[in-house]
């Protein structure tokens, strides 16, 4: 019996998924990035390849770079803001402080701010800790112009992220009593939970009801969940829907079934002070199908 590992492609393609979606910020791109790897990665005479893995991520960050610059231009031209698509994640991801904001909504937001290029040399560097040279290799490009390229992508990266001083559990709690204001409809506890320049991101991709802009300040994104509450959704009267709590891309989470399926999920980030200080509702039907699958996002 053959080993289920024994072809490298299979043993490292949980990891070559999690680099890919990293870089295109949908499962589906993703799976189809990984996919072009492995028709290059088997039609190719191996014999000269000494580091299967080195090699499989480089063929891998290639064919994303590619994906990635032709979904930019689509992008441009998205109905409404774009999100990032949700994928679970297991609870105790969120104990791993470093791979759960890797994955967070709110770090892939920021990646779409970079270029293609910065936004490879950041996933490879920042997050799966690959030295300088090998990514130089993998980009075919000098050391020199990788290093230029890492250092800027972190510094926007850094000057965009949330820094906590409260722990991951204080975090979730926050988290959680926002969800509990949400679901209750309770406007002053939702006033209480939000940060003051908190802004509310829907992703309905022209195909379900979103508010085409993004949505700032906490009385205005306060009247909006509210207003929503209790109101037809997607075709789907409230008395027909169910929601979950889970955990996507290593945060709590809630997901809004209906009967044939998810029609959205809420996502919130929390700033140093203990307040929502984004919230990320995805109701695109296109950008629920990994959930709506139960597919976990590998670590």
């Amino acid at each position: 019996m053959r080993d289920a590992f024994e072809d490298p492609f299979e043993e490292h393609r949980n990891l070559l998924f999690a680099v890919a979606y990293r870089m295109l910020g949908t499962a589906a791109d993703a799976e189809d990035a990984v996919q072009d790897a492995w028709i290059r990665w088997s039609s190719k005479d191996r014999s000269d390849v000494a580091e299967p893995k080195a090699y499989l991520i480089r063929i891998t960050t290639n064919v994303a770079l590619d994906r990635l610059r032709s979904a930019q231009a689509r992008r441009e031209t998205y109905v409404g803001p774009w999100l990032p698509e949700p994928m679970l994640t297991s609870p105790d991801i969120a104990d791993n402080a470093e791979l759960s904001e890797s994955v967070s909504m709110a770090m892939l937001v920021v990646l779409e701010t970079l270029s293609p290029l910065e936004r490879a040399v950041f996933v490879l560097k920042e997050v799966f800790g690959y030295p300088y040279a090998e990514i130089a290799g993998a980009l075919d490009r000098s050391e020199a112009s990788v290093r230029q390229l890492g250092s800027r992508a972190r510094r926007h990266v850094e000057a965009r992220r949330t820094r906590f001083e409260a722990g991951g559990g204080e975090r979730r709690k926050v988290t959680e009593r926002f969800f509990d204001a949400v679901l209750g409809g309770d406007i002053n506890r939702l006033m209480e939970a939000l940060a003051p320049d908190v802004a509310l991101w829907t992703d309905g991709g022209g195909k379900v009801r979103a508010a085409r802009r993004v949505i700032r300040g906490a009385e205005k994104v306060g009247r909006w969940l509210t207003g929503i509450n209790g109101q037809p959704y997607a075709g789907v009267d409230p008395a027909d829907m169910r929601v979950r709590r889970v955990h996507l891309n290593g945060e709590p989470a809630l997901i809004v079934d209906g009967p044939d399926g998810p029609i959205s999920t809420v996502t919130a980030e929390v700033d140093g002070d203990g307040r929502v200080r984004a919230v990320h509702l995805v109701a695109n039907p296109d950008k629920l199908r990994a959930v709506a699958e139960g597919r976990r996002l590998p670590a």
